[in-house]
């Protein structure tokens, strides 16, 4: 029988360039256009529970607050493998420090890398033969033990020791830091019997530890006798942990050659980490880590993001200290999936660098959701066996889009590419046919019972399209055109649109990008200029952030600031907006301009996206509570007139929680649409915000105070059963009254003082040397209209790096204690900013009492965790942030 289709235009106008220039490789086929490629979602096969452990991190969290707690628990990291505490290796990302963060935030367990109490890589383990090396070794790995002890036990059962890392070319390899410069994976006598002594010796401390390894890095054959020798020494571990950096076809093979290992030794089942998987030319793209993702779900194992920048950022997924980029948002969708994983089909099965997915059934919910991607251009999504009794015989489908912004580029929500009701196939089955795909984005496509007059959403935007730079004119000296940059045979460079970037615009060049655009009607439009520059070359240090100037058919002068990267193609992006008529025009990028000046600095510009800013672009974001994490409740879809398939009764205990992006700090407008039938509250992360009155059916609104990036909204039930329907949030302003205090104006003590050092500080001046002691501070008085919680909004600067010992930035995130009226203070951490001339803001809630408060920044060196000694590598600043200004806001109106 013929399938139900319907036609989702997967990139609206924007992909007509894009997909000419990202194909698919040759080798992987490619269907002609009268004939797609298809991925089938089989929802009658049960293929296990869903697991969600693809959302791990290597070094990903730096401490409280880098990230934030909502970017960490939005992004439903499930496992994190870091430091030991106090360890040389990196600034940051030490186990005892971030763990109880990352636990709070529902983080499941962080793996201890005990071997990175020592510098550099190869470990540098002192000693003059092995067994003094080793017997160095178990001293610290006793320390180690003993600190985890002092932890409460809730925190404590989240911690998993792994002793060895990557012990074959290491520790037990054949270089000069090595035990005897014998590789175990030739002689593992040595390797062996040192494991079964640091096994013995954390299983004599705490004998209910758990421990990883053998944490090489492959899945070896060899690893086979390690298990013999671990079964007949009652020395097994835990879990089993390697490393991945190879293919996601790598994964389902070597997790299933493994398990053939397990049963060949009589040992196991055991959970398996693998604490490395993906490569530069993967992290941050959306369309690439899904493929990852759908083999680490179908092998219901653990695996942890690649360490190959800077820690803190959750591997090139946080954005500053709240904000998310592309792939943040993929992971937050994979983090909502729910009940069990179904078959999935792929036009190429097991093959990196083609369309690749993951879907889920939850029969409770009565809700499948499917996430894929990997391939431009077109194919259809095919979902089969469409059970009748939990779907009836309409659908209701949703479909979204995760585009890549950037390693360091903040991002949006999804964008809902369609919104629809479609009759199920006298088969069971329903096709979306997806046009105009591009291979960085991932989809999301939400599946739940229709036809109960559910009212269906709009596409979020109504034209867009991308222009590479790489295609663009150029005039002018200095030009380079750069690439290409990261391929799928150079996994190691960074991924860029195109594959290409255009250098020229720097100092004392005469440059002019010009791009030629033609859009479909008069409007104002979005412009974003993805580009880079590199935070440490010598014209940016000057400067910092690279300015570049904007004209429009050589009117308009705009200048704009490009983002800072810790290396060079690492890509964000710096937005604005463009009037235009419809028609043709050029946009021209410029290092310099007749009436706003010269640029400074160096900057590479990969691509431009431009966007209509219309009314569906200015309308409420909308988060449907069907869709959102619930806990006690469940979606019912007969509600007429409800947005969406459906509505959420809500009792007493019961919660539904949406993660909702704000793009600036400041005034939001939140509209709590509901169909009556009981009560509720609203909580801000975490701090309740307002009481829902749902008497009958209506909208609540609450003009609340959100932080740029990711906010956590949770709508808990009180009484009856408010039947929840969505939430509708816009940026808003006037009713929450903000106050600004400059830095400046601030009472500085000790060594603390004002600088005219940095141009891009609001009215050219901030304040410096905050911190080594509690006398050099700086104080502001603020006052508040009315007693209760407020948002502390507090601009910033920090560029501070540790030196490195290998292909890893160091920066450092320096930290503030902020004192209220003479009160305890709080420890807040402050993401590097690239350069002390690149400011950023972060907010934190604090309580003010009517009229004059003072607030007080204090920062000293923090010690080790035992409070006797003190890093010795200049990885702990004894200083705050430079800070700029200052802004006091209520959270919320009531």
């Amino acid at each position: 029988m013929p399938r139900t289709r319907s036609r989702t235009r997967a990139g609206l106008a924007a992909t007509a360039v894009l997909a000419a220039l990202l194909t698919v490789p040759a080798a992987t086929g490619t269907a002609s256009a009268a004939d797609p490629e298809k991925l089938t979602i089989d929802l009658a096969s049960d293929t296990g529970a869903f697991h969600g452990g693809a959302s791990g991190s290597l070094y990903g969290v730096y401490g409280d607050g880098v990230p934030s707690r909502n970017v960490l628990e939005g992004m439903h990291v499930r496992t994190v493998s870091t430091k030991a505490q106090d360890g040389p290796q990196h600034p940051g990302a030490d186990a005892l420090e971030m763990l109880p963060p990352f636990v709070d935030s529902g983080g499941e367990d962080v793996y201890i890398y005990m071997t990175d109490i020592y510098r550099g890589f190869p470990y540098q383990w002192p000693g003059g033969d092995g067994p003094a090396r080793l017997a160095d070794f178990k001293e610290k790995i006793t320390k180690q033990v003993r600190q985890v002890l002092t932890l409460d036990d809730a925190y404590q059962d989240h911690v998993v020791y792994v002793p060895f890392n990557e012990p074959e070319g290491n520790m037990f390899g054949t270089g000069e830091w090595s035990y005897n410069k014998v590789s175990w994976l030739n002689d593992p006598q040595y390797y062996f019997a040192a494991w079964k002594e640091v096994y013995h010796l954390i299983k004599g401390l705490d004998p209910d530890a758990r421990i990883a390894g053998p944490n090489t890095s492959v899945l070896y054959d060899q690893v086979k006798g390690f298990l013999q020798y671990a079964k007949a020494n009652d020395v097994v571990p835990d879990v089993m942990s390697w490393h991945e950096l190879s293919s996601p076809a790598a994964v389902r093979t070597n997790v299933a050659k493994y398990r053939q290992m397990e049963k060949d030794v009589g040992v196991g089942p055991l959970p398996v980490n693998v604490n490395e998987y993906g490569h530069n030319f993967h992290l941050s793209v959306p369309g690439q880590v899904v493929q990852w993702v759908s083999a680490i779900e179908e092998s219901k194992i653990d695996a942890d993001l690649a360490y190959w920048n800077i820690d803190g950022n959750l591997n090139d997924s946080a954005v500053e200290a709240n904000k998310g980029n592309g792939q943040w948002w993929l992971f937050n969708a994979y983090g909502q999936m729910s009940g069990h994983t179904v078959q999935v089909t792929a036009p190429h099965p097991n093959q990196q660098y083609t369309l690749q997915g993951v879907a889920t059934l939850d029969e409770t919910k009565r809700q499948s959701r499917a996430l894929f991607g990997g391939k431009s251009g077109d194919a259809d999504v095919v979902f089969e066996n469409i059970d009748p009794e939990l779907f009836g015989t309409t659908v209701h489908a949703t479909v979204q889009e995760i585009p890549w912004t950037g390693q360091v580029g903040d991002s949006a929500q999804p964008l809902r590419l369609a919104d629809q009701e479609l009759a199920v196939g006298a088969d069971g089955s329903v096709s979306l046919p997806m046009t105009g795909m591009n291979e960085m984005s991932a989809y999301q496509v939400i599946l739940s019972p229709g036809g109960h007059g559910g009212v269906s959403a709009e596409p979020s935007v109504s034209w867009r399209k991308t222009y590479e730079a790489e295609n663009a004119t150029y005039t002018g000296g200095g030009y380079s055109k750069n690439g290409p940059e990261g391929t799928p045979s150079n996994v190691g460079g960074f991924a860029t649109s195109g594959t290409y970037n255009v250098g020229g615009l720097r100092t004392g060049s005469d440059g002019v990008l010009a791009f030629d655009v033609e859009v479909p009607r008069d409007g104002t439009y979005d412009l974003s200029v993805f580009a880079n520059s590199y935070n440490l070359y010598d014209l940016v240090k000057e400067q910092g952030p690279t300015n570049v100037f904007l004209r429009v058919d050589g009117t308009a002068p705009q200048e704009l600031r490009l983002p800072l990267g810790y290396k060079w193609v690492v890509w964000g992006h710096t937005d604005t907006t463009v009037k235009l008529t419809a028609g043709k025009h050029r946009i021209t990028l410029a290092a310099k301009d007749a009436d706003l000046g010269v640029t400074k600095g160096d900057a590479i510009i990969d691509k431009v996206d431009l966007s209509l800013r219309d009314a569906k672009v200015a309308a409420p974001a909308v988060y449907e509570a069907e869709y959102a994490t619930l806990n006690g409740a469940r979606p019912a879809y007969t509600h007429r007139g409800a947005s969406g398939p459906g509505a959420v009764p809500l009792s007493k205990g019961g919660s539904a929680t949406f993660w909702v992006y704000s793009p600036a700090e400041g005034e939001s407008t939140v509209s709590v649409d509901h169909l009556g039938g009981g009560r509720a509250s609203l909580a801000l992360n975490g701090e309740k915000v307002s009481d829902i009155k749902g008497d009958k059916k209506g909208t609540e609104q609450v003009r609340v105070f959100l932080s740029g990036g990711i906010n956590k909204l949770v709508v808990n039930g009180s009484s009856g059963a408010l039947r929840l329907d969505r939430l509708r949030v816009i940026p808003s302003g006037g009713t929450l009254r903000t106050r600004v205090y400059q830095a400046e104006d601030g009472t500085q003590t000790g060594a603390a003082k004002v600088t005219d050092a940095y141009t891009f500080a609001s009215g050219g001046k901030a304040v410096t040397d905050i911190g080594d002691g509690t006398a050099n501070a700086l104080t502001f008085a603020v006052v508040a209209q009315r007693s209760g919680r407020h948002a502390i909004t507090i601009r910033y600067s920090n560029a501070e790096q540790a030196p490195a010992t290998h292909y890893n930035p160091d920066p450092i995130a320096r930290h503030a204690d902020l004192s209220v009226n003479g009160g305890p203070a709080r420890r807040l951490l402050f993401p590097t900013t690239f350069h002390f001339d690149n400011f950023w803001e972060l907010t934190v809630p604090v309580t003010l009492k009517k009229g004059t408060n003072r607030l007080t920044f204090t920062a000293e060196e923090l010690p080790d965790f035992n409070g006797d000694t003190y890093n010795q590598y200049d990885q702990r600043s004894p200083y705050a942030p430079v800070v700029d200004r200052i802004a006091v806001t209520p959270l919320t109106e009531k």
